[in-house]
């Protein structure tokens, strides 16, 4: 693999990056919306590579991992979707949860059209623009969430990662995954599928179990996608009206217009409902639910 595949040049501004948010080497002095010279950014640069070598290498044998929590829009979306066909409280799993800051999407609130959905007293607030329908009323109650992750960040103690990633012109995400943050629990360590096989087989009577993840199927290895995706269908097979079964997917799919979110449902034949087409970091929404 090389230097590029293995994302070198990222991870190197993510070791600067939380050198300067956590006040060392003097970066925050070339950090906007501070301007100096580009002399003056190489020394301080410079300075960091001697004076903090221990920290960078450190932070350079980790990929880069980032959980965007404006993601959540598509979650909270098909939330009032799902709530407003079935009127059961909800079991949330999420797969390839990273920090786990998405767990808690119904802890959110978004404004479209200056039309309030999610939490009604949220942890924070998205603001996606729209194009289409509005989703129904109706929110979502979710009882009982958990997430799982072949590399889980903790999101206290990784909290630096977190947001070393999201960069100083970016003040509005760093502002809404520092709120996440502070919310957040730590998902479960474990392949997904086999943290997920048993959560399948507990009676979930009285309660409609939802299936989801974001920007996360697609980067599990064929032969897991395909076991998956075997269990959930005969999940589905076995769901009835009093303990229905959902997935939910937000995950890119060819179209070079953001990602798919994708719902299949049981009891019924777990045809793919189109919901929306979403950008890969949430900042739009092109609503297709059927109504």
């Amino acid at each position: 693999m090389s230097p590029r595949g293995e994302s070198v040049p990222l991870r190197l501004c993510g070791a600067l990056h939380a050198l300067c948010i956590d006040g060392r080497a003097w970066l925050a002095d070339v950090y906007p919306p501070h301007k100096k010279p580009d002399d003056v950014v190489w020394h301080l640069i410079n300075h960091a590579f001697e004076s903090e070598t221990d920290f960078i290498n450190t932070f350079l044998n980790s990929a880069p991992q980032t959980n965007e929590v404006r993601r959540s829009v598509g979650l909270i979306a098909a939330g009032h979707w799902l709530a407003d066909r079935i009127n059961l409280p909800f079991v949330t799993s999420e797969l390839g949860a990273s920090a786990g800051l998405n767990l808690n999407w119904n802890h959110y609130g978004m404004v479209v059209q200056g039309q309030h959905f999610g939490a009604p007293e949220p942890i924070l607030t998205l603001h996606p623009d729209w194009n289409g329908p509005l989703p129904p009323n109706t929110a979502p109650h979710v009882v009982d969430r958990a997430g799982v992750d072949l590399n889980p960040l903790d999101p206290h103690r990784d909290s630096l990662r977190l947001r070393a990633y999201l960069w100083p012109d970016q003040p509005e995400r760093l502002t809404l995954t520092t709120a996440a943050i502070a919310a957040a629990q730590m998902p479960d360590m474990g392949d997904a599928i086999d943290w997920l096989e048993p959560r399948l087989t507990t009676p979930r009577n009285g309660h409609l179990h939802l299936i989801y993840h974001t920007i996360a199927w697609q980067y599990f290895p064929l032969a897991v996608q395909a076991r998956g995706n075997e269990l959930i269908m005969a999940a589905g097979a076995r769901a009835t009206d009093n303990a229905p079964l959902a997935w939910l997917g937000m995950e890119g799919d060819g179209n070079t217009l953001g990602a798919a979110l994708t719902l299949r449902l049981w009891p019924g034949d777990g045809a793919p409902i189109r919901l929306a087409r979403v950008d890969y970091h949430g900042r739009w929404v092109n609503w297709l639910a059927p109504p």
